[in-house]
């Protein structure tokens, strides 16, 4: 709880607020209490099936409440679910408070949407294709409310400004929802049919189903993840003085991924390939990554490969995407001067011009066997003088952005042998003479 600003917390409580005035008219209407019980029930249990095992969240029922009742009524439909649960851990209250009021918001938003455009009526008719438009409209709704609320408490908890906490919520809701909907349009249809409740029940089965297939596409996923983490934990163990450099990189590729404006989905990508930048170091000698000395040129031949080391060692993982390119090419330079095979500007992948600035910048941060760290000014002015030459001007610009939006990245684990210190360096190249030269060196 003590994480949480105090300024979430008011947030937090004022959507409760405003929740709770939404149930004020419930003891004035007319609320079939048996159907409000039943709809209860039955989202808490598919929150326990769904949500608890598979993960994600299940609005058929929530919007077959919002077609079906009252709209003080219908907004009590998620809160049993979302306040019961047992208490995992220390923030779980707010959590919970939180999570009922956004819900109860939604739905209540929904029905009254529904309500006034007289889908009550079409419902109970079963009249079609009519029904249909009140019901796209309360599902407009729904996600109009649930976007509202997630990006403003990104906005107050996270400090992120309102348009970019907000973009993309509406448009990555509106498909998944709108499935949904139809379903919970189809439940209140059967509901109101001679055939009764027993029949809406059939239309959870379908998407019982597709929640089991997705489930299992995420558990392949995990999969994946844990394979990536073993990976980077076996470089970690490998090349201890640069213990946590690649979830820093990972992190620092983030930062700059958001400040360019990318989508969700590109700015997981890029955290893969920041994470995964280094792992073709298992490929290279140990002596050579822990040498305390000069490298010869021969040595420094044998680390360059670890790129394509890298490249085949996660080639088949089709997920990683782009991050693959990343991984192959972030020892690129604008100049044509880096490798592995001296691509020069556009040439470069983007996402590989992103990690290379992020794994520069923690490499210039981080003390290292054969010199100590730079302060994170003089890492920043280093970049930005070679900037145009070496980086993507416009990568080290959202970097700094970043930098002064966040901070530094540090990684999530305990670190040691090289973490990112308050004074931060520059040059990876060893060698003492280096320390005096620009930052042209590879890292190692």
């Amino acid at each position: 709880m003590e994480a949480v600003p105090a300024r979430a917390r008011g947030y937090v409580a004022g959507v409760a607020l405003l929740a709770l005035l939404c149930l004020l008219p419930l003891p004035t209407i007319r609320t079939p209490w048996w159907a409000l019980g039943l709809l209860c029930a039955l989202y808490a249990a598919c929150e326990h099936v769904v949500r608890g095992r598979f993960g994600g969240t299940f609005h058929p029922v929530l919007l077959a409440g919002a077609f079906l009742l009252p709209p003080p009524a219908a907004a009590l439909v998620p809160l049993p679910a979302a306040l019961l649960p047992p208490v995992e851990h220390g923030s779980a209250p707010l959590r919970r408070v939180w999570r009922a009021a956004q819900l109860a918001l939604a739905v209540w938003g929904a029905a009254t949407v529904h309500w006034t455009l007289g889908g009550r009526d079409a419902v109970i008719a079963s009249d079609f294709p009519y029904a249909l438009l009140p019901a796209g409209a309360a599902v407009l709704a729904f996600c109009l409310v649930l976007t509202v609320l997630d990006g403003g408490i990104r906005a107050v908890a996270l400090g992120i400004p309102l348009r970019r906490a907000w973009r993309g919520l509406l448009s990555r809701s509106l498909a998944p929802v709108a499935v949904h909907g139809l379903a919970g349009l189809m439940m209140a249809v059967l509901w109101r049919s001679p055939y009764g409740p027993v029949a809406a029940l059939l239309v959870l089965l379908p998407m019982c189903v597709s929640w089991w297939i997705f489930a299992q596409y995420h558990r392949e996923r995990a999969a994946h993840q844990a394979t990536i983490r073993a990976l980077v934990q076996a470089v970690d163990i490998k090349d201890g003085y640069t213990r946590g450099h690649s979830e820093r990189v990972g992190q620092a590729s983030v930062m700059i991924a958001r400040e360019l404006g990318m989508d969700d989905e590109r700015v997981e990508v890029l955290r893969f390939a920041g994470i995964l930048h280094d792992v073709g170091k298992l490929g290279v000698p140990t002596r050579l990554l822990r040498k305390d000395g000069p490298l010869t040129a021969e040595e420094r031949r044998i680390i360059e490969l670890h790129p394509e080391y890298g490249h085949e060692m996660v080639r088949g993982i089709s997920f990683l995407g782009e991050a693959r390119a990343a991984i192959l090419h972030h020892h690129e330079r604008l100049d044509g001067s880096g490798y592995p095979y001296g691509l020069a500007g556009a040439q470069i992948p983007e996402c590989a011009r992103i990690v290379a600035v992020a794994d520069a910048f923690d490499a210039m941060t981080s003390t290292r066997s054969y010199r100590r760290a730079r302060p994170v000014e003089a890492a920043v002015a280093e970049l930005e003088r070679c900037a145009g030459a070496q980086f993507d001007p416009r990568v080290v610009t959202a970097l700094v952005r970043a930098l002064g939006r966040w901070g530094c990245p540090r990684a999530g684990e305990a670190e040691s042998g090289g973490g990112l210190h308050p004074n931060a360096t520059a040059d990876e190249t060893p060698g003492p003479a280096q320390d005096r030269q620009p930052f042209t060196g590879a890292p190692r």
